[in-house]
């Protein structure tokens, strides 16, 4: 919505408690710390919120209201108010000192009354603001809130991680929640009541069914009256909850009336103190921060020897849609423009178009005499393999790009490339970009050879925040508050009426392409600090970016797909589906549809009744999954066939008629993505097709592979795999003797595991022994229990915990090595590969862990 018009008071009010709880949640996978252990994240949130509206929206009144641990009218209400609710986490317990010191800092006046809430305090005040003719904001991701908005106050929910904050009004509230008065959003939330807070609400009325509900009785008071209008279990549930419901609705009406004892004239913006606040900075070693609010000598105060630690992201600005380095740091003061979102229009550059062949060749001698360039193309389409060349677009420094235009014609373009071949094929310069393999492909299809050494900022930040978001657009407003422009702001959003890139006014392009080159420039600085931070240089320079220009290479190369012989399977296929239909509907007595799980269901178990009591779904639905399925086969050849049956359906639908579609026209062969940026654990991922998951170990699936064959009668395919890697790397790893040993014996290593997890001779382990020895063998890295131990191998929970334990006795290096895992997991929030590449690991004490 449009903010509220200018007004002379303009009061924010901030949900204290709710907006540190989000803060440290925001940035859970990827936690603040200091270096003597003390964690941050909500502190480095909070201050990052309340910035953005100082800077932003400049109030003329500020305050924040916190909770007390006193109970309130709700809890003399109803004794189990919140009784529900977890013990505050050590990690926020341990920052509200600091967070309550911020605020003392920044000079930002901290209510809270005994016997109230925060709601309540926050509400009184907006209503005496109201009759002084303030507008008041309302600052909290708490939903309740919306029941306070008027014309004159409103609810602002602050973005996350650079995503857009949201401002209610009356007009948004009414429409949200589908109402006629803003007053009904508090009948709405006493039918549904709150788990969170221990409301009741009426069992079995949610949001919909509440909102529904009000827009036909209009209050909760008029619902019950007219109960007996209800039909069926509704009925029944709101005549038997009344009094629960009235209740929930006078638990979830915010006061308005609460005795504060504070003056609207002392809630008036006033200058921080910057000595304090230059003190808590230093303390929570908030160096990037520091020196763009107080210059360059701010120095943050040491509690240890290492660097400060973020676990598995070191920027400090990796949470913040506020800081901008996009500015030198002298040029902002303390609360001045520096910190605000900014965009192209804000920051003063240089992004010239290099049209004709002499601008070229100048522009070429400068590139030549770099160490490295940052990179970035501009084409017609998102498939880098049928792509057209538009422009390319360069920069050695920040605030300053050069756009080369490509124009239509072949011959103009092949001349342009022909220009900076000596640039982009010569191995001394570096090549910076942002998906650098999307660019190195565009080109090697228009014939040139991307070299020298590369570096890709998008991988950087994957290696840093494995977890995290990794588009440019999304890096720039996180790392440096700036929104850069948009690419639909040029072709338009996704779809039919989508334009082309080439359509687009060349000045136009050259604006967003210096931009998107002088951003890469400016992140690829920051990254390269933050890699050496976390200790990622191996992983990232030996690993990651040399394995760029090998993805680009088999990308290109494709593989090719024997077209006829998929098509002759795909009628194969067909065929067999039919079949098994008529079989089904033979078994069941009558045709039904077979892909619906409600009717296949009724035919399983109500009318063949194969289980006396099958599961259910939570909508009261008979389960039919593949695993009850699977429980059930040998019960019932219909269940067989209707296993079959899926198993058909989704190989010719998902695999073997698709595949055709993925051919490239031009090379007759597939050409899939290989993604480096996919996975959080670093696994190439295969998209476009992904030919990763083509089944293989039935005979089905195999069909499908046999499709992709070699080039040509020349070639041939070379299949390879590792032999049992996983347990190679936990012999490594662990080092432990007897697993060692096992392998270096060359002996069959499931059956040396279970003759020595039974005690026995090799050649007397039996193949129920040696079965059991490889489901823990794969299982035991991954956490087994003896539950899910004795169901695999169909034994007793008993003879499962027995065999784990004695496996864990007989290697016992492989318990203290994963043992030690889970030790740096909850100290760290990580845990490392052999290379140094960290996975956040921050459920390690959830209790679903």
């Amino acid at each position: 919505m449009s903010e509220s018009p200018e007004a002379s008071s303009r009061l924010f009010l901030l949900d204290g408690m709710a907006l540190t709880y989000r803060a440290h949640f925001a940035m859970i996978r990827s936690p603040r710390f200091t270096t003597g252990g003390q964690c941050t994240s909500a502190v480095f949130g909070v201050f990052n919120t309340v910035m953005e509206i100082i800077n932003r929206d400049q109030p003329t009144h500020i305050a924040v209201a916190f909770d007390t641990a006193e109970p309130t009218h709700r809890h003399e209400e109803f004794a189990a108010y919140k009784a529900q609710r977890d013990a505050i986490p050590e990690d926020i317990a341990s920052q509200l000192p600091l967070v309550f010191r911020l605020f003392e800092a920044l000079n930002i006046p901290v209510i809270r009354c005994p016997g109230f809430e925060a709601d309540d305090v926050m509400a009184t005040l907006a209503g005496e603001a109201e009759q002084a003719g303030f507008d008041t904001w309302l600052v909290t991701p708490d939903k309740d809130f919306d029941q306070l908005v008027t014309d004159h106050v409103f609810v602002l929910k602050p973005g996350r991680g650079g995503g857009q904050r949201e401002v209610l009004g009356v007009p948004e509230v009414l429409q949200k929640w589908q109402i006629q008065r803003v007053d009904q959003v508090i009948d709405i939330l006493g039918l549904m009541g709150d788990a969170s807070d221990n409301i009741p609400g009426i069992p079995g009325i949610g949001e919909k069914t509440a909102q529904k509900l009000i827009q036909q009785y209009d209050n909760v008071e008029n619902l019950l009256q007219h109960a007996e209008q209800l039909k069926g279990k509704q009925r029944e549930r709101v005549e038997q909850n009344a009094d629960q419901a009235r209740l929930s609705r006078r638990l979830v009406t915010i006061l308005r009336d609460v005795p504060h004892g504070m003056k609207l004239d002392e809630l008036a913006s006033r200058p921080p103190d910057q000595t304090r606040l230059r003190q808590l900075l230093s303390e929570l070693q908030f160096e990037t921060l520091g020196k763009r609010l107080f210059g360059g000598e701010f120095k943050v105060q040491q509690t240890g020897d290492a660097s400060p630690t973020h676990r598995s992201s070191l920027s400090e600005t990796a949470a913040s849609s506020t800081s901008v380095p996009l500015q030198s740091p002298q040029q902002g003061m303390l609360f001045g423009d520096e910190l605000e979102e900014q965009t192209l229009s804000d920051v003063k550059h240089a992004y010239r178009i290099v049209r004709t062949p002499d601008e070229q060749i100048a522009l070429i001698g400068v590139l030549s005499q770099q160490e490295r360039i940052c990179f970035d193309t501009e084409t017609t389409g998102l498939d880098p393999h049928s792509a057209e060349l538009v422009g390319m677009a360069f920069c050695i420094r920040p605030h300053e790009a050069s756009y080369v235009p490509c124009p239509a014609n072949v011959d103009e373009t092949r001349a342009i490339l022909n220009r900076f071949r000596p640039i982009l094929e010569n191995p001394a310069i570096g090549k910076i970009g942002h998906n650098l393999k999307y660019d190195a492909t565009v080109l090697k299809w228009h014939g040139v050879e991307l070299r020298g050494r590369l570096e890709d900022t998008m991988l950087s930040h994957t290696l840093v925040d494995p977890e995290g978001r990794h588009n440019l657009d999304q890096l720039s407003l996180q790392y440096f508050g700036y929104r850069k422009i948009p690419t639909s702001d040029l072709i338009g959003e996704r779809g039919k009426s989508q334009k082309c890139m080439r359509d687009v006014d060349v000045d136009i392009v050259g604006q967003y392409a210096g931009e998107d080159v002088d951003i890469t420039w400016q992140l690829h600085q920051q990254l390269v600090k933050e890699i050496e931070q976390a200790e990622l240089q191996r992983v990232c320079y030996e690993v990651e970016f040399p394995l760029i220009p090998v993805l680009v290479d088999m990308e290109f190369e494709g593989i090719r797909l024997d077209v006829e012989a998929i098509t002759a399977y795909s009628r194969q296929l067909a065929e067999e589906i039919d079949q098994l239909q008529e079989k089904i509907f033979d078994a069941a007595g009558h045709p039904f549809n077979i892909d619906s799980p409600k009717q296949l269901g009724v035919v399983l178990y109500d009318e063949l009744q194969l289980v006396k009591n099958p599961k259910k779904t939570p909508t009261g639905q008979y389960t039919t999954r593949e695993a009850e399925l699977t429980t059930l086969a040998s019960k019932h050849e219909i269940v067989r066939d209707v296993l079959d049956y899926r198993n058909a359906t989704k190989l010719k639908s998902v695999y073997v008629d698709q595949l055709p579609r993925a051919v490239n026209p031009k090379t007759g062969r597939v050409h899939t993505n290989y993604s480096q940026a996919w996975t959080a654990t670093g696994r190439i991922q295969s998209n476009n097709p992904n030919l990763q998951t083509i089944p293989v170990r039935k005979e089905r699936g195999r069909e499908i592979r046999a499709a992709f064959v070699a080039r040509d009668h020349e070639h041939r395919l070379l299949s390879a795999d590792y032999s049992q890697i996983e347990l190679r790397i936990l012999a490594h790893l662990s080092r432990d003797e007897a697993l060692i040993e096992a392998f270096r014996g060359g002996a069959d290593i499931h059956r040396a595991v279970a003759a020595q997890i039974h005690g026995v001779a090799p050649d007397e382990v039996t193949s129920a022994q040696r079965n059991g020895a490889k489901m823990v063998n794969f299982g035991i890295v991954y956490g087994v229990t003896p539950f899910g131990l004795a169901r695999r191998l169909r034994i007793s929970q008993d003879e499962a915990a027995t065999i784990i334990r004695d496996y864990k006795l007989r290697f016992p290096g492989i318990t203290t090595f994963l043992e030690s895992c889970i030790h740096q997991a909850r100290r760290f929030g990580y845990v490392e590969t052999m290379l140094g590449r960290r996975r956040p690991i921050t459920e390690v004490d959830s209790r679903n862990a």
